[in-house]
């Protein structure tokens, strides 16, 4: 069980494994947000998490129109921002995500690499 840092108690998993297994399952081991594949690779897998789309910090219920398969970056990028649907997070989530890319490609990407992009 999780430790809560307001008092130092241990507080219930917000989802049992049997539950997460059976969400991932439904969208099949694929990221809502990105599309990663988590059956690709023992290390895609490694990355699949469970989302809750209205976050609980945000009143959001644990039923399955609220939960969907995430790997951890897409779900770190959305946080516990609220969105109406889950097009409109993909969409933030998305654009996000290559922001977060351009910004790493201008900052550290390798010489080399920096010349093969502008190559192509």
């Amino acid at each position: 069980m999780p430790l809560s840092l307001m008092n130092f108690s241990l507080v219930e998993s917000p989802l049992t494994s049997k539950e997460a297994i059976k969400i991932l399952e439904r969208d099949d081991y694929r990221c809502r947000y990105c599309g990663l594949d988590g059956r690709e690779s023992f290390e895609n897998a490694l990355m699949m998490t469970v989302d809750f789309v209205t976050p609980r910090a945000r009143k959001g219920k644990k039923t399955p129109e609220n939960l969907v398969a995430c790997c951890k970056p897409c779900n770190a990028i959305k946080g516990t921002k609220v969105y109406s649907t889950i097009e409109e997070a993909r969409a933030q989530v998305l654009a996000t995500r290559e922001k977060l890319r351009e910004t790493w490609e201008r900052k550290t990407a390798r010489p080399k690499a920096k010349a093969m992009a502008a190559k192509s």
